[in-house]
């Protein structure tokens, strides 16, 4: 059989079933990523395992300072987002903490959470119109009009990273591109996402003609997408993040004493009905 031929399931050894390049373990030994666990305890950040377990390899100093602002920079944003909401109510209901972050968790998708993902996506389709060599102020505003264009005409709403239902200017993201700019001057990360970030910003406002600012999911989008994160491993980080928020206000929701807590408090529920029927009118069952 060629090598260039994977192995049918029936001539793989068990071994192989799971194989994996993440860790190696045997009695009395564990490696991630050929590092053993004993080294890198207490001498590698959080931050760095999640790096050196997703890409293999441990980041610089200053990649892993990006890294860890974009992870700190989105743990939570208030009990009123949908996941939050989710988990508090959970908890209420008497299931276990991680039942609770695990409804958090799973409302994280297209609409809520994954912006980031999305944005991360965008970056990189402007970075390929643009094409390698340094920035060039005239070809970086070529490409993110064309793909901003693509993006309507494909029927794309909202250009995910920009723009806050809450804040007039997310108070999150100046503070990330300050980072990723100095880490840029510093040489550790190109400063080719950051400005297109910046580009994007500036392309949306003189087309709405207002400021649509970027937001929490665009400025960490700059920041994976200078340390070179793959679109999807985004969308982790992020819920890797908020699980944070949800783990925090599980616990403190435990500690409410409230059972099955609704969206409002129950002695309004009549003044404030959370619903409007619009279904048929009251119906007699035949014979009954």
């Amino acid at each position: 059989m060629s090598s260039n031929v994977p192995a049918t399931p029936s001539a793989m050894t068990p071994q192989d079933w799971w194989a994996t390049a993440i860790i190696d373990m045997k009695p009395g030994m564990i490696r991630y990523r050929g590092y053993a666990a004993e080294d890198l305890i207490g001498r590698v950040g959080f931050a760095e395992m999640v790096y050196l377990m997703t890409r293999g390899e441990l980041p610089d100093p200053a990649a892993a300072k990006l890294l860890e602002a974009a992870l700190v920079a989105a743990v939570d944003h208030g009990p009123q987002a949908p996941s939050i909401a989710a988990a508090r109510m959970a908890i209420t209901c008497g299931v276990g903490i991680n039942n609770a972050m695990a409804s958090a968790i799973n409302m994280l998708g297209d609409v809520h959470g994954g912006a980031g993902e999305q944005c991360v996506t965008l970056y990189n389709a402007i970075a390929a119109r643009m094409g390698s060599g340094p920035v060039n102020q005239a070809r970086l505003a070529q490409a993110v009009g064309a793909e901003i264009k693509a993006l309507a005409e494909a029927g794309t709403r909202h250009v995910p990273g920009f723009g806050h239902r809450f804040h007039p200017r997310d108070p999150r993201a100046p503070r990330l591109l300050a980072l990723v700019e100095a880490a840029a001057a510093g040489g550790a990360v190109s400063g080719r996402f950051a400005a297109i970030g910046r580009a994007v910003e500036a392309q949306l406002a003189a087309e709405k003609g207002r400021a649509i600012p970027m937001n929490i999911d665009g400025a960490t989008g700059v920041v994976f997408a200078e340390l070179g994160f793959a679109p999807a491993l985004c969308r982790g980080l992020f819920v890797l993040s908020r699980s944070v928020g949800a783990l925090a206000h599980a616990f403190e929701e435990m500690q409410s004493g409230e059972r099955n807590k609704g969206p409002i408090p129950r002695h309004l529920i009549w003044t404030y009905l959370i619903w409007t029927y619009t279904g048929a009118p009251a119906r007699k069952l035949a014979g009954a």
